[in-house]
């Protein structure tokens, strides 16, 4: 081969190759979506927990908890044997399936144990409303932020959250002067912008990390449910304290924030990390 060729075939070579690349990455499939969790036959393990017998109970429990979502057709048979009354290690086993198959026709009777005397009970149905959901599961969620027990009020106050429950922001607001931090980051996740600027409002009430918690939930949420003019109040409220911790807290959501957000959060951001710089030395 000449020089010359040799030198086309080198220049030529790289734009093929990008070619080839674009082609094949065109080829690929796209992914397919997750399958869905194939349901189970649940009629011989919902006839086990209907004999009341201790032993084809537990069971038909441990074959649902194994299928999972898969076997959610068996949760009012579950619940319908809470009502009746269980021994305190069958009743956690039933509690804890029921959590374990997610469906919503669980939550009422979950919702009763979320009050029990029982403090493992109690940690273990709000536990497992968390995943049933449902309005009965807010309520009890709702009661649950006074219970005594703290692992009990924090599942509370972190399934509002999930549940986007923004009732009951005026509740986590009082949970939150009853020191259950994870109030904070649910109220940052539900509340309206008068909320959102009461939250900035329990900086120096409660520990920093707590509280900007919440703020943090607030700045990322979308431009369409929360307005920009709030959060840059929020950028700038935090600012005014000249903290390390203030100028940390600014400069990781300033390293975190889209390329695609609202770029006048993302000035104010910039530029409160720079007046803040000075606290970090």
């Amino acid at each position: 081969m000449s020089v010359r060729k040799r030198s086309i075939v080198v220049a030529v070579l790289p734009f093929l190759m990008a070619i080839a690349t674009v082609a094949s990455s065109q080829e690929k499939p796209a992914p397919k979506p997750a399958a869905a969790p194939k349901a189970i036959d649940v009629k011989p393990l919902v006839a086990k927990i209907k004999t009341g017998e201790q032993g084809p109970m537990r069971e038909a429990f441990d074959e649902l908890r194994i299928a999972g979502v898969g076997g959610a057709a068996a949760a009012p048979a579950i619940a319908e044997a809470l009502s009746r009354g269980l021994d305190a290690e069958l009743t956690k086993s039933a509690i804890e399936t029921l959590g374990d198959l997610e469906s919503e026709a669980g939550s009422t009777a979950l919702a009763a144990y979320a009050s029990h005397r029982n403090v493992q009970l109690r940690r273990a149905a709000v536990k497992a409303l968390g995943r049933t959901k449902g309005a009965a599961a807010a309520t009890a969620f709702k009661h649950a932020l006074s219970d005594s027990d703290p692992a009990v009020r924090s599942t509370a106050a972190s399934g509002l959250g999930a549940l986007k429950a923004k009732d009951a922001v005026p509740d986590l607001f009082v949970a939150l002067d009853h020191r259950v931090d994870e109030a904070a980051a649910s109220i940052g996740q539900l509340c309206n912008p008068q909320q959102c600027e009461q939250l900035v409002g329990q900086l120096g009430k409660h520990p920093f990390d707590v509280v900007t918690g919440g703020l943090d939930q607030v700045l990322f949420r979308a431009g369409n449910d929360i307005p920009d003019e709030t959060k840059i109040k929020i950028i700038g409220q935090v600012r005014e304290l000249g903290t390390i911790e203030a100028n940390k807290f600014l400069k990781s959501a300033q390293g975190r924030w889209p390329a695609t957000g609202s770029k006048r959060v993302r000035q104010s951001l910039d530029q409160a990390v720079l007046a803040t710089s000075g606290g970090a030395q």
